[in-house]
């Protein structure tokens, strides 16, 4: 008999226990839900929802200047009486979501502004490597190299023949022609070096290579001038 007195006993604290523990539980759901409910009204007003905060009370009373909240009177017969708005206006902060906002377009800009210098300096380092081939490589001295041959073959058979036609009597004049012609080959080979140190565009080598052409014609001119001369007087 005892026993079952003593297990009733335990029943009733164990129900006690489990109704207590379960009151506990619904109160923090409802605590958390309110709670979250709060938190979720302040981030909305925080970013671009609604103004409005909760508990309102509490707001109008201990974060009047945050929240902008004004008490006011409105009519409900019976249940008139004061409620509580917020005004945005009337806040001391304002919304984060404009500045985060401007604060995106803003590094999208610097973004933008960076690809495009990042595309620029990228143009111009192709360009500087395209130049730096350009200069490396001489592509027009091909086309003045047949005339060049031709035109030495020709300054060297005047001078030698005048040479032989006068029996040497007009070395000085062929040895004036002949140093001309040493410093123009001279200019020729310098305008076709490439490499380190020789580096030219090659418009610059094509329109080098035109005046060595003119220089030359004139010296076969003279030359030609040279052997008239010898098989006239010689």
């Amino acid at each position: 008999m005892e026993s079952s007195l003593n297990q009733m006993k335990i029943y009733k604290i164990l129900i006690g226990l489990l109704g207590m523990l379960l009151f506990a539980v619904s109160s923090a759901q409802a605590q958390k839900s309110i709670h979250d409910e709060q938190k979720e009204k302040q981030w909305k007003s925080m970013e671009n929802g609604p103004w409005d905060f909760a508990p309102d009370w509490y707001y109008y009373f201990l974060h009047k200047d945050y929240s902008g909240a004004e008490k006011y009177w409105k009519w409900r017969g019976f249940k008139s009486g004061y409620h509580i708005r917020f005004k945005e206006n009337k806040s001391d902060v304002k919304r984060i979501m404009p500045t985060r906002m401007t604060s995106e377009e803003t590094q999208n800009q610097k973004m933008k502004k960076a690809e495009s210098e990042r595309a620029y300096i990228e143009e111009l380092y192709k360009e500087e490597v395209a130049r730096t081939a350009d200069r490396n490589v001489d592509l027009t001295y091909s086309s003045f190299k047949g005339d060049f041959n031709q035109m030495q073959e020709s300054i060297s058979d005047g001078l030698l023949f005048c040479l032989k036609k006068s029996k040497g009597k007009m070395k000085f004049q062929v040895e004036q022609l002949s140093k001309e012609n040493e410093v123009l080959c001279a200019d020729i080979a310098y305008i076709h070096k490439t490499g380190v140190g020789y580096e030219l565009e090659n418009s610059k080598r094509e329109k080098a290579y035109l005046e060595m052409k003119k220089r030359m014609e004139t010296l076969v001119s003279r030359t030609a001038h040279l052997v008239g001369m010898a098989q006239v007087y010689y």
